[in-house]
Parts: structure tokens; sequence; C-alpha cells
């Protein structure tokens, strides 16, 4: 199997995390990278094999409005602090992959710059779309453009033009040639042309071994986008919002119904999950009872897909967007202030537990979920593998819950696998009568092993 289908993803918004002054003024932070380092390692003590950080290239503001693909952001420091950095993560045994911003570029771009001084005359016109010489816009081009979101900061590339395509392909290249990256996540790839994509495809599968291709996409049907000719995995949007939500109003049928869905649709394609991301607000800032934090950790972590988690939310951090600003959702964060969270953060505590047991249960990997339990209120399913079972159980009532289910694979013995974490709860888990009978504490949850 590919390194992708059991990795464990660790996301660093390295612009955010490092305190870099949100325009870009050329000066670097000192130490960023080191600092981006040691976070990397704080991941790998949480049982992350694998690291998504980005953006990382040279832009004028929030990363994503990129000037040159090739050269790190001054900010964060130099080409040869990046590569290091990677180097750091292979030693460590976690793969890393970066953001690929193909879709737009910021208007300080090559390209775009040529395109305002020459205009009609520029060899680069049809590198971008929309462009209507006759238009204008508030920057007083004198001619209008195809942007992102309504965001003429952001200048849409034709990606159907070969020689786009083609300084992509050497952009990628670059960058694993000089960095020795293990993937892309496209940035916005529900916007991206599809024959670009598959055209990426046939061209990174030749570049290294085992390349991984994630997009990012919101809504739809997500195997137009992850299947064997296009990219490997795009981002869970509708599982991550059921996930919130199905807490919220007492829905474990919301979160349910999705994993029917997405496995109707991309059958044994592993998505990636995450519960929050440098888009959308924190857990804290969603969730009516912080307390169904743990619920969700346990879900992104024993549910079908790739689980990732988005930094700080380890220990529960809030986040919530003001004015319209992501940075408050992407903050400088001190790894010394949080030194004791293992051992005194209750979040915390179970992610780096889930950490060790995804790394030590194959089922949590390879088992095919089976579900046990269904009611507005409790949720039980099984993965199970060569005969091991592991079980998680969740209750978001107020209430203790009594739940019964049939036992998925023959067993004498259960064992609450994360009855050591900090704040944990009593958990009565017996077999009685071929059954396993389990009393659940309100607002709780927890993933049970059976064994014989």
């Amino acid at each position: 199997m590919a390194w992708y289908d059991s990795a464990v993803f660790y996301h660093m918004y390295p612009l955010g995390l490092c305190g870099c002054a949100h325009e870009n003024n050329g000066q670097a932070v000192p130490g960023a990278f080191e600092k981006l380092d040691a976070w990397a390692a704080h991941a790998f003590e949480l049982g992350c094999t694998a690291i998504y950080i980005g953006p990382l290239f040279e832009s004028g503001s929030h990363g994503y409005d990129t000037i040159d693909y090739r050269l790190v952001d001054r900010r964060l420091g130099t080409n040869e602090a990046f590569k290091a950095f990677v180097a750091a993560c292979h030693d460590r045994g976690q793969k890393v992959i970066v953001d690929g911003v193909f879709n737009h570029v910021g208007r300080g771009f090559f390209a775009f710059e040529d395109l305002k001084a020459r205009r009609e005359g520029s060899r680069y016109r049809d590198w971008f779309c929309d462009v209507n010489f006759w238009g204008n816009n508030e920057y007083n081009d004198g001619f209008s453009y195809g942007n992102w979101g309504g965001h003429n900061l952001l200048v849409k590339l034709n990606q159907r033009n070969p020689e786009v395509q083609q300084y992509h392909f050497d952009t990628v290249k670059f960058w694993v040639e000089q960095f020795d990256i293990d993937g892309i996540r496209l940035d916005a790839a529900d916007v991206l042309d599809f024959g670009f994509m598959q055209n990426l495809r046939r061209f990174t599968e030749g570049l290294k071994p085992d390349f991984w291709l994630m997009g990012e996409v919101i809504h739809g049907d997500y195997s137009r986008w992850a299947n064997p000719q296009t990219l490997h995995s795009v981002t869970n949007y509708e599982l991550h919002k059921g996930l919130w939500s199905g807490h919220n109003d007492h829905n474990y049928f919301e979160i349910a119904h999705t994993m029917r869905r997405l496995d109707g649709l991309c059958h044994d394609t592993r998505l990636y999950t995450f519960s929050d991301n440098h888009d959308v607000e924190r857990l804290p800032n969603k969730l009516r009872n912080r307390a169904h934090i743990r619920h969700i950790a346990i879900l992104v972590y024993t549910l079908w897909g790739i689980p990732s988690i988005y930094y700080g939310s380890e220990f529960g951090i809030e986040g919530k967007k003001e004015w319209g600003s992501d940075w408050p959702l992407r903050p400088c964060l001190d790894l010394a202030d949080y030194a004791d969270a293992e051992t005194t953060n209750p979040v915390t505590s179970v992610y780096a537990a889930l950490g060790r047991l995804k790394a030590e249960e194959p089922a949590l990997t390879y088992g095919k979920p089976q579900e046990l339990i269904l009611t507005t209120e409790r949720y039980a399913f099984a993965r199970t593998l060569d005969g091991r079972s592991l079980i998680t159980v969740l209750n978001n009532a107020d209430a203790p819950a009594h739940l019964e289910m049939n036992l998925p694979v023959p067993a004498d013995t259960v064992e609450d696998l994360l009855e050591d974490c900090v704040g944990s709860e009593s958990v009565d888990a017996r077999i009685q009568d071929g059954r396993l009978m389990v009393d659940l504490p309100g607002n709780y949850g927890t993933v049970l092993g059976l064994g014989q």
C-alpha cells in the first residue's frame, strides 16, 4: 500500500504560525524554519506521519497570491532552509506535501507584469482567462480579466494553455528535485481544469513513486476529482460539516448518511478528513458543547479516510473569523506554551492516544467500517481486520446511554483503549450472552478493543 493510505497529517499554515507580516515586506522572521521543524517534531510525537505545510512560496500577502513559484516566501526564509526542513522531516519518517496554487497568481507574477506593460503585445496574454482590453478594474489596469472568487488580487490562469501547463509541471519538477517533496495539495481544485489535473497526475506518476495529489474541493461528487485518472484524494468538507453540526443538532444520522453517500460515490478512495483548517473556524467556536471535541477527534481517526490535525487544534485553541479576515484562524503560537499539554489537557491527551492507536492497530487503516448502532444521540461502528475489531462508541446526549450490539467478531474480552487519557471517564463495557453491552456517561465517547 502507498504511504498516504496509512498517513496521519499535521497541517501547518507557516506564515501565521511564524508570525509573519500580513503584507510581504521582504523581511524574514528569524528562525522561522527552525520553529516549523520543532512543530513538525511535536507532530511526530502525536503520531503524525506526514506534514502538509503551505502556502510556502513568494507572495504579496496571505500566500495564495503567488509571485514566484520557485522561491520560498522571504518572510519565512530561503530555499535552502526549506530543503533542510524537508530533510529533517524525512529523517523522522514524515512525508511532506505543499500547497500548489495553480489556479491563479498574484498581480506581481512575471507574466501578469508583462501583460500590464505590453497589453495586446504581451506573449503571455493567453496565459490568463477572460482578458478584455476594453474593460478596466479597481487597479485601473485599462483591461479586465478572470479571477478567483471575485478578487482581482488573484488573477486566474488559463490551465488549458499548454505553456501554462508546462510551466506548472516544470515547477513541480523543481520542487521535487530541489526540496524532495512527496505530494501537493491543489488549492481551489474545484475550479481547476480537469484536463490539467489529469495531465498533472500522469506527469507526477513518472516523477516520483507514490507522489500524492490531494485537491481542495468543497461541494459535489468527490469522485469526479478523486479517481485513478485525476487526484488521489480531496478535502472531505461534506464530512467536516457533519462532524460539528451532527453534534450540535444531536443528529448522528447526518454523519452516518454522509459516510454511506461517500462510500457509494468514492468506494475505497480515502478522503482527507479534518475537523478544522486555515479557512474554517475552530471547533470550540462552532460547538455548542465543547465536550464533543473528543467525539470529533475520535471520528476523524476511526472513520474511513486520511486523518489530519490543524496546528493548535490538538490543544483545543479557539479561532473565529473577524471582519471577514481569516488571520485569526492562522495564529502565531509558541510551542513552549503547551509543554505539559499531553499530561494536563484532555484534548491533547486524546489526540496523542489516537495517534498511538492508529500506529498500533492496522484495523484503523485497513478495516472497513461496520455500523452497529445508529440513533440521533448514539453511534457505534466497528473497524475489523484479521479477527481484530475496534469499536467506536459515542453518546452526544447529556444523559448516560446504555448500548447493546452484536459482536462483529467472536470475543471474550473488551478493553477501553482510551481509558488512560486525561479527563477520561469510567465506561462499563462487557460481553454478555454473545453481545456487547456498553454503559457510556453523558457527552462521552471512546474506542473499545475486542479480544479473546
